[in-house]
This record gives C-alpha cells, structure tokens and sequence, in this order.
C-alpha cells in the first residue's frame, strides 16, 4: 500500500505553485518568520490536538497518558485542545502552553457548538425547515458570542453533510436532503460563526464537516462505508462545502467513512485534488475524532505509523486524539518516507488561522470573565432563539381548521410524557445547555390561562436515565398511564398529544431501523383517539418519522422537531395563533422505511410512468411518493400563485417571475420555491432540482409579484469528471409552494 513517488512528487509540487489566499499578508509573512524558527518537533506538536485530560483547576497529572499530555503541552507539543470551556479553565492551559514552550505559540480550543452554547437554539434540521437565512445566521452568531465568552475560539459546525436517509441519526445536525438549500445553510452558518472580522473577541473559527460523504452511510448506519456515483458526489454531496470554503471557512473536519474504498482521512482525492488544489482552500483539516487510528479497522493502514503517513500525505492536518503524528510523524519525516514540505504546509496552516483569530497578539483575547457572566443565556439570545423556534414549526395537517386554537372558554387535555419534559427538547449536541433547561409545552400553554388545561402522561417514552453517552432505554411494555389519559380525553373539548423521539434518541451514533412513534406511543395515540377524535398532534424528533395513520386520521399535526430552550413558548404560540406556522421541511418524510432512501431530485428511471402491466418501476405494496414531500408545510392562511413568465432575451440572465397573493383571511409567510428540469443533458439531470427560494410575508388579499434570475450558476452541472457545464437545450421551471404543487412553464437555453 506504499503511496507512489510520482505522487508525492506532485503533491509537494502543488504545495510550492499554489496561491496564497490569505486576507492579510502580513500574516504570511509572520507565519514564514515563525516557521523558521522552529524544530520538527514543534512543527508536529502544532498538528497534535487533545481532547481535554484532567482537571484543569487541580494539581498536574502524576502519571500515566495524562501526564504525557501534560508534558507536551508545556513543550509546545500540542496545537489544539478541545473540549476545554469556562474562561478559568482556557486561560489555565492557554498559560502552560505560551509560558512554558521555547515559542510561546498558543493553543487554538474547540468545541462541538452545534445549535447554540448555554442558550440552545433548535436542532439544525428544524433551523432548515425556516428556510430564513438571516435568522440562522443570527442563531449562529449568538452561539459563536457564548463560545467565545467562554475562551473558546473554533466550533465543530457546521455540518454540512447531506443525507437522503433519516435512519441515519445525524441528520438532526444537517440541512436536510437538499444540496441548494444546504449549500444556502452553510453559508449562513459560517457567516454567523465567523462574522465580518475572525480577530474580533466574539467571532470563532467555523469548521465544516464531514469531508465528504458522510450522510450518504449505507443503510443509515452510523460510521457505515459510503458507495455513491461521482455524479452524486460532485452534485449533492460536495456544493455545501465549496459554499463553505466560498464563504471563508477556516477549516474543514474530515469524517469516519470510505468514500471509494479509500477513508476519508487517507483519502488525497478530496483534501488535495478537490479542496486545496481545486478549490484554493488555505485554512486547515482536522481529522475527526481518532478517525485516523480506524484507518487501521477499516484495513487500509497496517499500524499507527501508517496512519500518520496516509494522513499527511493525503491531507489531513490536524490529527485529533488518534496520536499518529506525535508519535510517528518525526521518524517517518528523518527517513524520507514523508518530506518536510509536506509538514510545514500543515503548519503554515494551522498557523494561518491562529494569526488570524489574533491570538498571538492577545493568547488570552477570549479569557475575559466580564464576558462569560454577563453574555450566557442572555435575554437578547433567548428572544432570538424564540423567534428561531418558531420559525422552524411546521404545519402538516389542519383538518377542518382546528388549528389555532381558541383562547378561551375550552377544556383542553394535554397528553404524552414529551409534553412535561424540559430535557428532550434540547435535543442532542447540546453544547453546554443545562438539563432540564427547556420551557416545555405545559410552561409554555400557561401563558394561556383562560382555558382549562389537565395533563396525563399516558405513558413513559424513557425508562432509566438518559445520556448524551449511552443508548436510551424505551419503555416498550408500560401502559399502566393509559386509562388515566383515556379518561381525561373523555372529558375534554380537544387534546394536544405530544409525541416524538427523546433528544437523545437523535444525533451521533443514534440511526434507527423503524422510524415509527418509539416505544408504546403510536397506541397510546389510537387509544386516546377512540375516546376524542379532535388530537392536535404535537411531533418532537430529529429525524422524519413514519406517520401514515397519524395522517389518515388525526386532524392536526403540528412539526415541532426539538426546538431548544425556548421550545414550549414557541409551540404554545404557533398553536393559538400567534405565530403563523411558515415552515417548509427540509427532508421528505416517507411512508414506509422500504422507501428509504427517498428524496424529491430523483433522477427519472426509463420506465417511470404506471402500466396497465407490472413491468414499470413501482412498488407492488406501497407508493413510490412520500406522505410529506420535500418543501411542504402548511399555514393558517392560503396561496395562490399565478402568471409564471419566463424572460429568456438575456440568455447569461433567465429571468422567471410569478404572482403569490393570499387568498385567506390572516396573515401568513409563504416560501416561494423554484425548481428547474433540464430535460435532456450529456449526465441526465434529476426530474427537478431547488434553483431557487425566497420567504415573504403576505397580508389578507395581498398579492406580490416574485422574481428570480437564473444564471450559469444555477443552470450547470458537474460531470463525472468534476467539471462544470452550462449545455444548451430546453428546461422546465416549476414554482410553487413545495416540490410538489407547482405551476410550470419552460424556455430553451441556446
């Protein structure tokens, strides 16, 4: 498994002919100057990052790996630390680090600040279903504000994977199906993280992740191989990321999966060819955790000192907690196996984006206690994070208008476990998010006090405790609740059913083989719709569930997702009517798990269309449409969109417009989304692909007239190859109010 000479040969040789794009070059200069001046040791000491390793406030390591941690951190042997937090703890290490080592180089700290740090914000995936830019961004914006106020300086988001199969528990932390939307997203989120100025003390370094492929896990299986086709590598997995680099991220995290039989990790074609080389990218990679040493499990690298040849060589920089480099890296680079061009561009890296962040102006620039006690779960944050909650809900049924609520004079009977819970509703990667922090949703009705509210659980969802560490016990036999809530249901004018998934039952290494209600809480549902048939059910989960009876016979259902902090405020005000419901969902949500993995930019099989015979591609016992398609949600008012024109005289600029007006007697924001079909092209395209949205507010009767501009950029696509081609010929446009309902027209590109 030797990497060939001539490779290597190249890559050293892309390393000395490629740009610097740095913003500054002073800083280029600083990062040369310093390099310099170091040894080799030092050099592999600034690509060796720590997860935290002892407590920080009490006395040194007296033996054993901590203690060897605790020497290479005072000898400048450690880059990185992650997982240290509060500004006492920061400041500690970054002290041992600057004033013990010959140069003084301070550590860079991360932390896995995915939806928020104290104050929690809803799970990426409800983010997406606002399909509002701005206020993701601004949702990343405050979690980079409590992070650094806190000493740290990196975040481990956003992730950007997109996955087609909600089995896979990550997809809680993506943005759905989608590469446009999640192209979009990612962009937002980076934006947020990383503000106008990186060396401001209330910006972090963003770090997309996981490069690449990672969603696309066989069979949904965390840390399964991925197998896909070139043509979905370069057209869905990859543009969130290349929207990422666009956008300024600093550093890329690599992921756990084979892409081509090679780890990512090891793999050269994604962190040389594509992203330093084809894409420019001048931050830095970080491997994810150990993901080097399991190059050894996946059978591409013999031992440890291996992995750090294949790493390096293929680019990965930063090696997180596999120990490859500290331990391997000198020897293989004073025998010739790796060159030391290879190390210093890793270094000038991570270096690069330590000037940048001004850390070597100010090692403690993040350390001011002033800061932490006055900016965590500050108000502002959370009235922000309200706002976000709410725009993430999404209306899938209101059958005969049940929804909104009155606010007076009714009985109402709450009913589910999930409706009493102030943990689940945090969800998963939680950051620093206290437990039990969550408003939940009986808080949250409260603020409704002229109906009479009565509450049963009905059942338990979990038995035992729950961890963000280990696997949730479900209670699968325990129905003993259920005559009490059958009971109160009798007696009240509707119920609220609140049911879902548990926050930990979502995220890493949490993928599921049923998507079905957990536990015995779909027959708690039909129990209780046998004594009261008007349920608003209320959905908590990270992921699309199956929900075909739900569907078929209860009248409200109401996408909740796990919204956060402020979780019950906002469903309590989405479901009197407060707040009109705008969200769009960012992944279709399938019938069966047979379906799975379904998606709505499919590509067209040559026999799609239904037969009188059974030779057409179909299933014999199920739809081949999901229940809910990509882009759908409802609202408390309606839409009508009109007079789609298609101005094709500038052929560089498509011009499409259309009417929306509000045919209802409220107002309401509608997601205005475009997809285009390119009929006939050289790689056949999806049946229709998101080119396109905008999010507007529309009072009764109000009608606008919406326009888009369709350029190379959103008419092209990669080949096999990697290469991006505008063809001419004839294309579809298809505007509506999801993937499905649609209104069409076309044009021909010359």
């Amino acid at each position: 498994m030797k990497i060939k000479l001539f490779t290597l040969l190249l890559i050293i040789l892309s390393i000395y002919l490629h740009p610097i794009n740095a913003q500054n070059s002073d800083i280029e200069n600083k990062v040369n100057e310093l390099l310099s001046k170091m040894t080799l040791d030092e050099k592999i000491g600034q690509m060796n990052q720590y997860n935290g390793f002892w407590e920080v406030t009490g006395p040194e390591p007296v033996g054993g790996n901590a203690k060897m941690k605790y020497e290479h951190l005072k000898s400048g042997r450690v880059g990185s630390m992650f997982n240290i937090t509060g500004v006492e703890n920061v400041r500690k290490i970054q002290k041992i680090a600057v004033e013990n080592s010959r140069l003084g180089i301070p550590l860079i700290f991360g932390y896995d600040v995915i939806h928020g740090y104290k104050t929690i914000s809803p799970i990426p995936l409800a983010e997406a279903a606002s399909w509002d830019l701005k206020a993701i961004e601004l949702s990343s914006r405050i979690a980079a504000i409590e992070a650094s106020a806190v000493g740290l300086n990196w975040s481990f988001g956003p992730m950007v994977d997109i996955s087609r199969d909600p089995r896979w528990g990550r997809v809680m932390e993506g943005a759905g199906e989608d590469p446009y939307l999640g192209s979009k997203i990612g962009a937002a989120r980076v934006k947020g993280f990383q503000g106008n100025d990186l060396a401001a003390s209330n910006t972090v370094a963003a770090c997309a992740k996981h490069f690449a492929a990672y969603g696309f896990s066989e069979a949904g299986r965390d840390y399964n191989i991925v197998d896909i086709g070139t043509s979905t590598l370069y057209n869905v997995a990859l543009p969130p990321f290349k929207a990422a680099v666009d956008a300024g991220v600093r550093t890329l995290m690599n992921s756990f999966n084979l892409l081509n039989g090679i780890p990512a990790t090891g793999s050269s074609f994604l962190q040389r060819d594509i992203l330093k080389d084809g894409w420019a990218f001048d931050g830095f990679v970080v491997s994810d955790w150990a993901s080097g040493r399991e190059m050894i499990a996946h059978g591409y690298a013999s031992d440890l000192k291996q992995v750090a040849e294949f790493s390096l060589t293929a680019g990965s920089d930063m090696d997180m907690e596999s120990y490859a480099y500290i331990s391997h890296l000198k020897e293989l680079v004073e025998a010739g196996t790796v060159p030391i061009s290879i190390v210093d561009d890793a270094v000038k890296r991570i270096l690069r984006v330590k000037f940048e962040l001004g850390l070597f102006d100010d090692p403690y620039k993040y350390c001011n206690a002033e800061r932490e006690k006055t900016l965590l779960n500050h108000p502002d944050h959370h009235k922000a994070a309200l706002d976000m909650a709410k725009k993430s809900i999404v209306l899938l049924k209101n059958k005969g208008n049940l929804l909104p609520l009155k606010k007076e004079k009714q009985k109402i009977a709450v009913i589910g476990a999930l409706a009493n819970d102030k943990n689940s509703p945090i969800g998963s990667w939680r950051a620093m998010g206290e437990d039990n922090s969550a408003v939940s949703v009986l808080e949250g009705l409260s603020a409704y006090p002229e109906n009479t509210i009565k509450y049963a659980k009905g059942a338990d969802l979990t038995q035992g405790r729950t961890s963000v560490l280990f696997e949730l016990k479900i209670n699968e036999t325990d129905k003993s609740g259920f005559a009490e809530a059958i009971e109160l249901a009798k007696k009240s004018d509707l119920v609220i059913m609140v049911l879902g998934e548990h926050g930990f039952q979502t995220g890493e290494g949490r993928s599921r083989a049923n998507l079905d209600l957990p536990g015995v809480q779909q027959e708690l549902l039909e129990a209780v719709y046998q004594a009261n048939k008007n349920i608003v059910l209320v959905l908590m989960n990270g992921r699309p569930l199956i929900l075909n009876w739900a569907e078929e016979h209860v009248p409200a259902i109401l996408e909740t997702w796990h919204l956060g902090s402020q979780s019950g405020n906002a469903i309590a005000q989405v479901l009197y009517g407060d707040y009109n419901p705008s969200g769009k969902l960012p992944m279709s949500f399938p019938r069966s798990v047979g379906q799975i993995p379904i998606y709505y930019n499919h590509y067209s099989t040559g026999r799609p269309n239904p037969s009188n015979l059974v030779y057409w591609s179909h299933y014999n016992d199920e739809s081949n449409e999901p229940l809910y398609p990509f882009g759908f949600g409802l609202s408390y008012t309606n839409f009508k969109y009109s007079d789609l024109k298609i101005d094709g005289s500038d052929q560089k600029n498509i011009k499409v417009q259309v009417n929306i007006k509000n045919t209802g007697t409220v107002k309401g924001e509608e997601v205005v989304q475009l997809y285009i079909h390119d009929k006939f092209a050289s790689v056949t395209r999806p049946v229709k692909e998101l080119k396109g949205f905008e999010k507007i507010e529309l009072m009764p009767g109000e009608t606008k007239n919406i326009k888009f501009l369709l350029t190379d950029k959103e008419l092209g696509f990669y080949n096999n190859k990697g290469e991006y081609l505008v063809e001419p010929g004839e294309f579809e446009i298809m505007v509506g109010t999801n993937s499905k309902d649609v209104i069409r027209a076309a044009f021909e590109l010359q």
